[in-house]
């Protein structure tokens, strides 16, 4: 495992010890955190980690130096509230999974 799947797999045990309601599942195939049926975070294949932030959520003065927005679809546009963080930001990826499980929790 590189640094990016360890820091990954550390915050999936530390948010599954947290609630039972949590556990480990898939978005579109990558390893997630999940609430109840609800996806809230997921690693990529280039060691970067998504995060469902909502609409609502103030990218400007998150800290997030390059976040760039989740967008699977060649033909579609990027997925509303959806944002991605290299792992260059990966200190910045504990507080953001906070936070996409406390808006996940809203929905």
């Amino acid at each position: 495992m590189n640094k990016a799947e360890i820091k990954f797999m550390s915050l999936v045990n530390k948010f599954t010890a947290t609630d039972d309601n949590i556990f480990l599942g898939k978005m579109m195939s990558a390893p997630g955190l999940k609430y109840k049926d609800k996806v809230f975070a997921f690693f990529t294949k280039d060691n970067a980690m998504g995060f469902r932030l909502g609409e609502e959520f103030d990218i400007e003065t998150s800290g997030i130096k390059k976040p760039r927005r989740l967008s699977p679809f060649k033909t579609k546009p990027p997925l509303k509230g959806w944002w991605i963080v290299n792992e260059d930001e990966s200190k910045l990826w504990e507080s953001l999974t906070e936070n996409a499980l406390n808006y996940t929790k809203t929905l």
